[in-house]
């Protein structure tokens, strides 16, 4: 089997926070991450398909087609924008970078039609990132 990964950026602002807590928990876990305004983050993602190369072109997947699908299906949706407030995948849901990951995976595994979607790898920071492998 090959690996393909294809790799895109950008920036997004976020609150981490539970309304069925009270502020003073939602500080307690989520420290400076539950400020009412929200902070940024410069998000890298990384979208891993594997399969074996067609014949007729060499490709496991076209990359250019697999480009398309991460900026029309999450890019335009995510970039410069407050994942709390105006994406509608992350309406109801906390927005730590598993569950950003996990919704990723949602959208793009069925778009995804030339080998399988294996892996979501994204990276909040220089620090910290998480990969989902579609695995509940």
């Amino acid at each position: 089997m090959v690996y393909v990964t294809r790799r895109a950026t950008f920036s997004a602002s976020h609150r981490l926070y539970n309304p069925k807590f009270s502020e003073a928990k939602n500080f307690e876990i989520f420290d400076k991450c539950a400020n009412p305004n929200g902070h940024g983050h410069n998000y890298v993602l990384e979208i891993t398909v594997v399969g074996m190369p067609r014949q007729d072109t060499g490709y496991v997947i076209d990359l250019t087609k697999l480009k398309q699908v991460m900026k029309t299906e999450i890019l335009d949706k995510v970039d410069h924008k407050h994942l709390n407030h105006d994406v509608d995948f992350m309406q109801g849901v906390i927005p730590t970078a598993e569950n950003i990951a996990k919704a990723i995976w949602k959208i793009l595994e069925p778009k995804i039609t030339e080998g399988k979607l294996i892996s979501v790898r994204l990276q909040e920071t220089e620090n910290n990132s998480v990969e989902y492998r579609g695995e509940e």
